[in-house]
């Protein structure tokens, strides 16, 4: 596999801002690595001496209820950047990371990230932007979580689309996921997300193309308030 550049990582928003010295800094001594479906490449409770960048694929964070119950935190997608905060602390981390489709990471080094937040308040802004995005994202998915079965699970497959998409499309092909993965997401049964998914094929909302499923129709989000009616790519 060839070499990550100075250039890739650039085009990655959160080190846009970073000269070519700084991005080599960063990608001093980096692995990059595959993984295919369900593979578990972080696990809970390991130490942090890194952070990830996902270049290809996507992937879950999740954890465990006292009860055993398993918990989806937020889902990763093509451009993502995760393990930091563990890579930033030292503390162990928090949550596993396991691969939903086939995916390639470029692992980094945390002591350099570390040291050029420090050196660069403008990156350090750049971060603290995106935890705060991530934040309001975790809070918004969790305030659906009182809504109907259908509500949940047209946020849930809303927040597919946009994180399989480097644009943010809501419409963006969802790729082909286990009905399993699709109810975790949504917080619903798996019988009941199964038959909800029916319905909204039936309706015209949600289509199954090559490759997985689409939503069609925006009308049923922005009537339920999981979109502004402007919000395409946005």
């Amino acid at each position: 596999m060839a070499d990550f550049t100075p250039d890739q990582l650039q085009a990655w928003p959160l080190f846009a801002s970073l000269s070519a010295e700084q991005c080599t800094q960063l990608l001093d001594r980096h692995l990059q690595s595959s993984h295919g479906p369900e593979q578990v490449f972080v696990m809970e409770q390991d130490w942090g001496e890194s952070l990830f960048l996902l270049r290809s694929g996507m992937a879950k964070v999740r954890t465990y209820t006292a009860d055993g119950d398993e918990v989806v935190m937020s889902v990763l997608g093509e451009g993502d950047v995760f393990g930091e905060m563990a890579a930033l602390d030292g503390a162990a981390r928090s949550a596993d990371v396991v691969a939903l489709t086939p995916v390639t990471l470029v692992k980094l080094r945390a002591a350099p990230f570390a040291a050029l937040l420090q050196q660069d308040a403008g990156f350090a802004l750049s971060l603290a932007r995106l935890e705060a995005s991530r934040l309001r994202d975790l809070n918004q998915r969790f305030a659906i979580q009182s809504g109907d079965a259908t509500t949940r699970l047209l946020d849930a497959l809303a927040y597919l689309a946009r994180r399989s998409s480097v644009a943010n499309d809501p419409q963006a092909l969802i790729p082909a996921l286990a009905q399993r993965e699709l109810a975790l997401l949504a917080g619903l049964a798996r019988e009941t997300a199964s038959r909800t998914l029916s319905k909204l094929r039936s309706r015209g909302t949600v289509e199954e193309l090559e490759g997985g499923l689409r939503i069609a129709d925006l009308q049923p989000l922005i009537k339920r308030g999981l979109m502004p009616a402007h919000s395409k790519g946005g």
